[in-house]
C-alpha cells in the first residue's frame, strides 16, 4: 500500500515539475536550471518505478536510495530557483513541501527495507 502511495505521489510530483519547467522556459526564458530541475524531479518517480521490479532486496534499496538522492537534489534546485527569483515564495513552498513528503516516504521505505534484510 505505501509503495502505491509513493508511486502515485512521485508521479503527480513529476507532472508538477514538468509544468514548472515549461513555465520557466516559456515565461522566464530560463533553460539551464529548468533542465536540471526537470531531470532530477522526474527521476524520483522513474527510479521508484524501476524499484518495483528490482532483482533483489538489495537492488530495491539501491534504486530507492538513488531516488532519495534525486529528491534531495530537486530540493536544491527548487531553493535555487526561489533565491534567484525565478519562482515566487508560494511556488517554492508548494513544490518544496511536496518534495519533502517524498523524501520522508523514501527514507521510511528504505529504513523498513533495510530492517528486513
Amino acid at each position: 500500500m505505501a509503495k502505491s502511495i509513493l508511486k502515485d505521489k512521485s508521479y503527480a510530483f513529476a507532472i508538477l515539475i514538468v509544468k514548472l519547467s515549461q513555465l520557466l522556459v516559456t515565461e522566464k526564458k530560463e533553460y539551464v536550471l529548468s533542465k536540471q530541475l526537470l531531470r532530477s524531479g522526474t527521476a524520483i518517480g522513474a527510479l521508484i518505478r524501476e524499484a518495483e521490479f528490482a532483482q533483489s532486496k538489495a537492488d530495491f534499496i539501491h534504486k530507492m536510495s538513488i531516488s532519495l538522492k534525486e529528491a534531495n537534489e530537486t530540493l536544491y534546485w527548487i531553493d535555487l530557483l526561489k533565491d534567484t527569483n525565478y519562482i515566487d515564495k508560494q511556488q517554492h513552498e508548494n513544490h518544496y513541501q511536496l518534495n519533502k513528503e517524498l523524501v520522508a516516504m523514501l527514507v521510511s521505505s528504505i529504513k523498513t527495507s533495510k530492517s528486513r534484510l
